[in-house]
């Protein structure tokens, strides 16, 4: 039943609204907005790029009430896991979810890969005569010392949390502060010619590569749905944790980059060799505050990078743990630790992946990097957790549903058109990078795994199809015959 304790041996509810909000937010700002400005501007070509963080709002907020219907519904660990489960087990068994599973073991340990990146990159500010091997030792290091912070009981964690996102909402507040005292409204509503052109087509391929960085900066409003299990009050508590943070780092990023393109002309944010392309908000401080306060702030968003990696491996070592409970993925991870009762495994495993795409983007380039991403994470959880919700209600009209998506459908129509739109724009945006068929391939390669899970397991195609709906009170589950 929704919203009942955890049985003996399982998570514990002990994340409230405020700690809750505070992992989103951490884990959604972060390094990303400090690394991901220049890329913004380089991609619409001028100061208008403030348009890429406005449709990433407008996309986080349209999939984030998605999230919050199906998250305060199904407060289970995993987040998209269940909700996947759930709504196709009808028709397809358990592909759909684990197809999921496979493909969230390897894109959100990349993207905290990214997260990792940037840290290195923004420590170059610091120690500018850093070589790569140096900066590779200190990546790997950071991650090591994630996963070993991580490795005790949720109740710990949540304090250190909140401290990790005072020291967040610290650096950003006074990045902006700063950007304040020497602002000029010049340098920021100065556009080049034909900057608004809507019938060019490198208008609207620069739209998607704005939409597809600002959607990245996004990433993490989702964080406490798949901690569902660990939630208090998960009905009330996680849809406003999402609904909170995405307004609040809304309303952050404009006023950051504002800020910021107020205080370093554009240009040298599209230049390699300026500081202003790799550490944009150290280059502010410096314009305006002195190299003093730019080092402090630095130290500041260095601590602010670490806390978007920790929450997110803290989040996506959740989604493995149930889909093993439940013999939708390899049993071992299903195990907890025996004291502090998180998944072992989980964390392990997607810490080794971290560091795997750490060592990759340390090569290449980020904004292919996050465009790869991307479009893995499109296929399996946004397009299919945009059909979910919709069979849920009508397959499950009975499920308690504490909150509901305000102007449905509208919201889910949204969120269709700007998650296709980055998925259809992904070649055009990497040329030569592939990102379509990689996806694609991965997707593949799954159903091929899928095929043999499911055999050995002797479950749907090749046993019976188990329909489970332990989120509805009512009769025991159903099982169906095997298909012929």
């Amino acid at each position: 039943m929704s919203g009942s304790p955890p049985p003996t041996g399982g998570f514990v509810r002990r994340v409230g609204l405020f700690q809750a909000t505070a992992i989103n937010m951490s884990q959604m700002c972060g390094i990303g907005p400090f690394v991901t400005i220049p890329l913004m501007v380089a991609a619409f070509g001028g100061p208008q790029a403030i348009m890429g963080f406005v449709a990433g709002a407008v996309l986080a907020l349209a999939d984030g009430l998605i999230w919050a219907e199906l998250g305060a519904a199904m407060p289970g660990s995993g987040g998209s896991y269940v909700y996947l489960r759930q709504a196709f087990q009808y028709r397809s068994g358990r592909l759909m979810p684990f197809l999921f599973v496979w493909t969230a073991m390897l894109f959100i340990p990349l993207i905290m890969s990214t997260g990792v990146v940037g840290f290195v990159q923004y420590l170059g500010y610091l120690a500018p005569d850093m070589g790569r091997t140096t900066g590779d030792l200190v990546g790997l290091g950071v991650i090591l010392l994630v996963v070993v912070l991580l490795w005790r009981g949720v109740e710990h964690i949540a304090r250190i949390t909140a401290v990790m996102w005072a020291v967040m909402i610290t650096s950003v507040l006074l990045v902006i502060v700063a950007a304040a005292t020497d602002f000029s409204a010049h340098l920021a509503f100065t556009y080049p010619a034909h900057a608004f052109e809507l019938t060019s087509s490198h208008f609207w391929i620069g739209f998607a590569a704005g939409l597809t960085i600002g959607i990245y900066d996004y990433l993490g409003y989702n964080t406490t749905a798949y901690m569902g299990a660990e939630i208090k009050d998960p009905g009330r508590t996680l849809p406003r944790s999402i609904i909170f943070s995405i307004l609040g780092i809304m309303a952050i990023y404009l006023l950051l980059q504002i800020g910021t393109l107020g205080v370093v002309d554009w240009h040298r944010m599209t230049d390699p060799g300026d500081i202003a392309s790799t550490s944009v908000a150290s280059a502010v401080l410096e314009e305006t505050w002195g190299k003093g306060a730019a080092d402090t702030v630095t130290v500041l968003i260095l601590i602010t990078a670490f806390a978007s990696v920790f929450t997110g491996l803290l989040g996506g070592s959740r989604v493995p743990y149930d889909a093993a409970r439940e013999r939708v993925f390899f049993r071992p991870y299903a195990k907890l630790h025996p004291r502090h009762r998180f998944p072992m495994l989980g964390l392990a495993t997607m810490g080794v992946i971290t560091a795997i795409g750490f060592l990759i983007g340390r090569h290449t380039d980020l904004a292919t990097l996050i465009q790869l991403l991307t479009t893995v994470m499109v296929i399996v959880q946004a397009l299919a957790q945009i059909v979910a919700l919709s069979v849920l209600r009508r397959r499950q009209p009975a499920l308690r549903r504490p909150y509901k998506m305000w102007l449905y459908p509208l919201p889910s129509l949204i969120a269709l058109i700007g998650w296709l739109t980055i998925y259809g724009y992904a070649d055009k945006n990497s040329p030569g990078r592939h990102p379509i068929e990689w996806s694609l391939t991965w997707v593949a390669l799954g159903c091929v795994a899928f095929v043999v899970w499911a055999r050995l397991e002797k479950v749907w195609p090749f046993g019976p199809k188990e329909i489970s709906e332990e989120y509805l009170t009512g009769p025991a589950p159903e099982v169906e015959p095997a298909a012929t």
